[in-house]
């Protein structure tokens, strides 16, 4: 499942995911390649039950979208635009960013600047931890092109929107304080601390049951963009599959009698 530029490690329940391609961590072919075989990975090995994505080194988590690499690919196709740039991956840019059958929950341990593409693969991420240095923002406005892999999407749904609209049109840095303020991260953490945090909250969700860990992912998922009474109807009329395998599970018998019988529940996933 590794490459040279993506490398991955399991521990456990958890998949740890790492972006190393120097000088940056930008994302091209063979790390989009890399990453979209790690999420799927994830999302289809019933061993696994949490991942966690970060960068190597310390001062970038991704720049996003290798531009260098880009250019020279619209540069040798006649008539070439950004749109002939189609890496024809599971899981959109970056294999995560429209993966939306990855239900596992995902930390994303940003060690430093995440930018663009960068930080939407940190947007696409279910918690988020960060450096007192991390920085984010999202310049693609000033490259001529739309933060359309999760940041236009998920920004206005994050952020009032007069910020959104600020950080979007106007590619301006946010720090990760005042991301913390906004809720984009979780925590901020000191660099030498933060995969530390990440696995300590990897290995606390890993406790959880495994069908119901993903079904309440996916529930929300299903559900937001709803009424809360749609939200009712809508998880009571069956179309949710995972919800109703969590609901019709052996795991959802095994944790009342584990807690009536005082003892840690024994989860097998079905």
């Amino acid at each position: 499942m590794s490459n040279e530029v993506v490398h991955t490690v399991r521990r456990g329940k958890v998949l740890e995911i790492t972006i190393d391609n120097p000088p940056a961590n930008a994302i091209g072919r063979k790390v989009t390649e890399g990453l979209s075989k790690a999420f799927t990975t994830l999302r289809d090995d019933p061993d696994l039950l949490v991942g966690i994505v970060t960068g190597a080194g310390s001062k970038f988590f991704s720049p996003g979208w290798d531009l260098k690499e880009g250019a020279a690919e619209i540069d040798a196709k006649e008539g070439g635009s950004t749109d002939s740039i189609d890496y024809k991956n599971e899981g959109g840019f970056a294999g995560i960013t429209e993966l939306w059958n990855l239900y596992k929950p995902v930390i994303a341990a940003i060690n430093g600047y995440a930018v663009g593409g960068g930080w939407e693969i940190a947007l696409s991420c279910d918690i988020q931890y960060a450096v007192p240095h991390a920085t984010f923002f999202v310049p693609d406005v000033h490259r001529g092109f739309v933060a359309d892999a999760g940041a236009i999407q998920i920004l206005p749904r994050r952020l009032p929107h007069a910020i959104a609209m600020d950080v979007l049109l106007s590619g301006r840095r946010v720090d990760a304080e005042e991301a913390l303020r906004w809720g984009l991260i979780n925590e901020i953490v000191e660099p030498e601390k933060l995969m530390e945090r990440a696995r300590e909250m990897a290995d606390h969700l890993a406790k959880g049951g495994p069908l119901a860990l993903q079904a309440t992912k996916a529930a929300v998922r299903h559900t937001m963009h709803l009424s809360i009474p749609d939200c009712f109807a809508a998880l009571r009329d069956g179309s949710l599959p995972i919800y109703q395998a969590m609901l019709d599970s052996e795991d959802a018998k095994e944790g009342p009698r584990a807690f009536a019988e005082k003892r840690e529940p024994v989860f097998k996933g079905r």
